[in-house]
């Protein structure tokens, strides 16, 4: 071997056998360990090396399986192959029920792990060759899927580049292939790499494996970590560990340096199917890593695991994942194969790994069954745009979302007002342009079609133009508004890893202290000293004037995306865990518009108030002259009737849309209105109100402010921003038309009905009812079983489908699509206007679209609840707050009303608490007077809040207030409380939740 200077900074290693690791080690089954001699290629005289391995093809046969494939592991500095522990017990698990076997070889390398001590540095070069002299020696046949982490990840491709004829698959986790000469490598590494510091950290004393062990989240066991430290106990046997750092390739004469830029390189030519999976919270290989592999096999599929970070092996089940992929793969049928090929919005092709395998669809359903066929990749039929994009507008029946800027690229007539920081009206006329103008600047800037710009802009007419600029020119917008808080806000902008950042100052600011990515452009001018320290680029005013000179040079705009071009990435509130990323192609964004104008006539000279952001965006896509009242967005129950009112009378609006949380402040300042207030409320048409569930009072009271308006309630989510619709009057034709329980209050009240949304019992199944065949029975609901309640939110609109998915007895939603009335189930919804996907979060978008109609888009939409006969929807609840008792499945939104009767009770959350299947059922109220600390509720309010529910309550806690998500101030956050609870009722401290 080469050796380099800073490989003599390294102290001396002596060489060593190859062994079998110790007995006993956690999770590792010694039956999979394996020793084999392997000789060196292209070496001098008769070279050997020991190498131990695990493969679990022994346990295989003794079950008789014969595999599909093999998956060669390969792992990183400073693990070995017990990495890979989890793979093969989940692999072998697989195989002994009956599913695919897969055959798993997971190596140690050389220096590494129990394989044999050298005595010297192994380049990258020599590592890739090492790898294939070992598949070599075990004459390892195809199909080959390899599996790497780290720097096994960069050794695993290079065996995959170098052996084609075999390779039928990559999967990689965090690693990376490619280092740029002007960026520095990770901070971590720098510091290893520092004189004085190598030796000492990597061999002679443990500490860069103590540090690497330290990067899993959470936390691993003693025994964990014991079995990782097991190769390594003496400076002797970490060798390696310092032969891998000083192998990293930092400068571009480095020996190293030529193999990794031909792997990287090579990369780019594997057109198999490709799966990463990464954790996000990596010190050393960040997300940049990942976008550079994501540009070299654009046909991968993606998913970051939110919360984990280096050791994803130990972070995540990824495990459970590559399975699940490796499944789809071979499970596809020429279809689907077809189809992943001709959808680029997809997240890659797995349909050559199946005909790689010669597997028949027959056999393979016959041993899998006709459920893991339904898991099939998710595919829907290609959209294929045929004469150019005009064309396929024209085939979709749609406009574009600039198509009223062009239409009306001449009118005075008003397009916007902006309420802050006084009224400023804004023309058609001057909109057009002014998006013209800025569409051209960010061409000359260097903004491409299917670049990311993340808009950082408070919701102006500003936000407005450099939306619909970049949509023009084919850019895609990521919309992360500042509702989700400062440490959502973090997460969302660094996984869509936007190319270019538009922000005003806070924005701006937040992203330089917290290292978002990005090009930064400003939306105001700043001291030359402060655009230099926030690392701004442009402002917008530059791009006005650059774009507004190539136009005038007569510079043409880029074509018009077609309709299946991403178009932006939304992020959903966060309520039930880290917000997700929704792509929508700029077809779908039209769709919106249009479900819009069929459901509720918002079109070309309609006035729009939207309290809810994202909704003002779409008034020009829709011809609609719009504003959004003056409130802070990131606290919507800052909105005021005063600001309603005179957003309404600043362009004669007939449609206003606020959300829930803005509502209750609304009805609460109505008092403060003026006759020129209420005679300008007077001109509303229709009322909208979304985002949570609202009561009939409430709705009520908001509509008695605008008496000549039709009060509607839509019901919809990011991913489907309007799936069903109810009115007012349908809200109070549904609490009719269903009987209303006693009231447990009722004789202590005078016999007073609450005027609210219906309030009806829940529904439970026992554990032990099931199916004449022993399956677990699907909860349903009728005459003679009590409905289960919940919020009616009206019949689909007219553009979607809704379909329910039944709950079994153990809360999971495995029913096919119905629409039978009464059965409780998951929510799934079909339209064009559904998302495209989730962005970067496969398994998520895996799930969502699980047991859909094939050749059709259909999302599931983690909401719980039924039809009735009518065929309205009740929402019951969120999936993951399906309450699994003793008894029987609960949902929670119908205890939590039939609560909320109560005189003493503001609000309520109904959790469970426990293991699933034997879960206790909580209450946590807030109270009327509000309390001002945590304690439990006094033994009437108990007995009361029990009667009321009517079923086991094994605590009723009081809170001075519920949690909520930051962007609608009125989700409760179930899953937050359960945990709380959970603490408290385990005898933790009394905290506020």
């Amino acid at each position: 071997m080469t050796d380099t200077r800073t490989s003599r900074r390294l102290p001396r290693t002596v060489s060593a056998p190859a062994a079998l690791p110790p007995v006993g080690l956690e999770g590792l089954d010694p039956e999979w360990s394996q020793l084999v001699e392997v000789a060196e290629s292209n070496s001098t005289g008769e070279v050997r090396h020991g190498w131990h391995l695990l493969d679990n093809g022994p346990q295989l046969d003794a079950l008789g399986v014969i595999p599909v494939g093999t998956i060669l592991c390969v792992h990183g500095n400073p693990t070995w192959s017990y990495l890979w522990r989890g793979l093969l017990s989940s692999a072998a698990d697989a195989a002994a029920s009956g599913a695919l076997a897969w055959r798993v070889i997971a190596v140690d390398q050389l220096d590494m792990g129990f394989s044999e001590r050298t005595g010297g540095v192994r380049p990258l070069a020599r590592r890739v060759q090492d790898l294939g002299d070992l598949t070599d020696a075990l004459d390892l046949a195809g199909p080959v899927v390899t599996l790497g982490h780290d720097w096994g990840g960069v050794v695993s491709l290079g065996w995959a580049v170098d052996h084609p004829e075999l390779l039928a698959g990559v999967m990689l986790l965090n690693t990376a292939v490619h280092q740029s000469a002007g960026d520095p490598i990770p901070a971590p590494l720098r510091l290893a790499l520092g004189r004085g510091i190598l030796g000492p950290v990597t061999v002679a004393t443990p500490a860069f494996l103590a540090t690497t062990l330290a990067l899993a989240h959470p936390s691993l066991s003693t025994e964990v970590k014991r079995g990782y430290r097991a190769p390594y106990l003496t400076r002797a046997r970490r060798g390696g560990i310092g032969g891998f750092v000083v192998d990293i390739p930092v400068a571009l004469s480095h020996e190293s340096r030529p193999e990794l830029d031909r792997i990287a390189e090579g990369a780019r030519a594997l057109a198999v199917p490709t799966l990463l999976l990464w954790g996000p919270r990596d010190p050393i290989f960040s997300d940049r890593y990942l976008d550079d592999l994501a540009r070299r096999m654009p046909h991968a599929r993606v998913h970051r695991f939110e919360g984990a970070g280096h050791l994803l092996a130990e972070d995540a089940d990824y495990a459970a994942a590559a399975l699940l992929w490796l499944g789809d793969a071979v499970t596809a049928t020429p279809d689907d194969a077809a189809n992943a090929v001709t959808s680029p919005s997809r997240n890659g092709d797995l349909g050559k790994l199946d005909q790689r395998m010669g597997a028949s669809s027959t056999l393979l359903t016959a041993v899998l069954g006709s459920e893991a066929a339904s898991l099939s990749p998710l595919v829907e039929l290609a959209e294929t745009a045929i004469g150019g994009p005009q064309a396929a507008w024209e085939a979709a029946g749609t406009h574009p979302l600039w198509y009223y800027l062009d239409e009306l690229q001449n009118s005075d007539e008003t397009a916007l007002v902006d309420m802050q920081p006084a009224p400023r009206t804004v023309s058609w006329r001057l909109l057009s342009r002014r998006v013209r103008q800025i569409a051209a600047g960010l061409v000359f800037i260097g903004v491409k079609p299917g670049d990311r710009v993340s808009l950082l802009v408070p919701p102006s007419a500003d936000l407005t133009a450099v939306l619909y600029a970049c949509v023009r020119i084919g850019a895609i917008v990521v919309v992360a508004d500042a509702g989700l808080g400062l440490a959502g806000l973090t997460r969302a902008v660094r996984g869509a890893r936007p190319d270019f950042v538009i922000g005003a100052a806070p924005g701006l600011m937040a992203a330089r202290a917290l290292g978002w990515p990005g090009r930064k452009i400003s939306t105001a001018r700043f001291p030359a000293a402060m655009a230099a320290l926030l690392s701004i680029e442009h402002t917008l005013a530059e791009l006005v004037q650059l774009g507004e000179a190539r136009l005038d040079a007569d510079d043409a705009l880029p074509p018009k995306p077609a309709p299946t071009d991403p178009a932006a990435v939304l992020f959903t509130s966060g309520s039930t865990g880290p917000a997700k990323g929704v792509v929508y192609t700029h077809g779908q964004l039209s769709a919106v518009s249009n479900a819009l104008y069929l459901q509720y006539g918002v079109g070309v000279g309609t006035g729009l108030v939207a309290g809810f952001a994202p909704f003002a965006l779409l008034g020009p896509a829709l011809g609609a002259r719009s504003v959004t009242p003056d409130m802070d967005v990131t606290a919507p129950k800052t909105l005021t009737a005063t600001a309603v009112a005179a957003a309404v009378a600043s362009i004669d609006a007939t449609v206003v849309f606020l959300s829930p949380a803005a509502l209750v402040n609304v009805v609460a300042t109505a008092g403060a209105l003026t006759p020129a207030d209420h005679a300008a409320l007077a001109g509303v048409q229709r009322f909208l109100s979304a985002g949570a569930p609202i009561s009939e009072s409430l709705l009520a009271q908001a509509a008695a402010l605008m008496p000549q308006a039709t009060a509607h309630t839509p019901y919809g989510m990011t991913e489907g921003l309007l799936m069903a619709d109810i009115t007012l009057e349908g809200i109070r034709a549904a609490a009719a038309s269903v009987s209303m329980p006693r009231r447990a209050d009722a004789a202590a009240h005078d016999g007073e009905s609450d005027p609210s949304t219906a309030s009806l019992p829940d529904t439970a199944v026992s554990a032990s009812s099931t199916g004449g065949d022993g399956e677990a029975a699907l909860i349903a609901t009728s005459a003679e079983v009590n409905p289960a309640g919940g919020v009616c939110v009206g019949g689909s609109t007219q553009t979607t489908r809704i379909r329910i998915s039944a709950l079994d007895a153990s809360g999971a939603s495995v029913g096919e699509l119905s629409e039978q009335p009464d059965v409780t189930g998951e929510i799934v919804v079909s339209a064009p206007h559904v998302k495209d996907h989730y962005d970067r979060l496969w398994l998520t978008e895996r799930a969502s679209r699980r047991g859909g109609v094939p050749g059709e888009r259909w999302h599931r939409t983690g909401d719980v609840g039924h039809l009735d006969s009518a065929g309205r929807l009740w929402v019951e609840g969120r999936m993951p707050h399906v309450i699994v008792t003793a008894g029987g499945v609960v949902t929670p939104v119908g205890p939590e009303q039939r609560i909320e009767t109560l005189p003493d009770v503001a609000r309520a959350a109904f959790v469970g608490v426990g293991p699933v299947g034997t879960q206790q059922q909580v209450a946590v109220i807030e109270t009327v007077p509000p309390a001002r600390s945590v304690h439990r509720a006094s033994a009437p309010l108990a007995a009361a809040v029990r009667a009321a529910v009517g079923s086991p309550v094994a605590a009723v806690l009081v809170v001075p207030g519920l949690p909520t998500d930051i962007r609608h101030n009125s989700k409760i956050d179930r899953s937050r409380l359960s945990r709380w609870a959970t603490g408290i009722l385990a005898g933790g401290r009394w905290t506020k939740p």
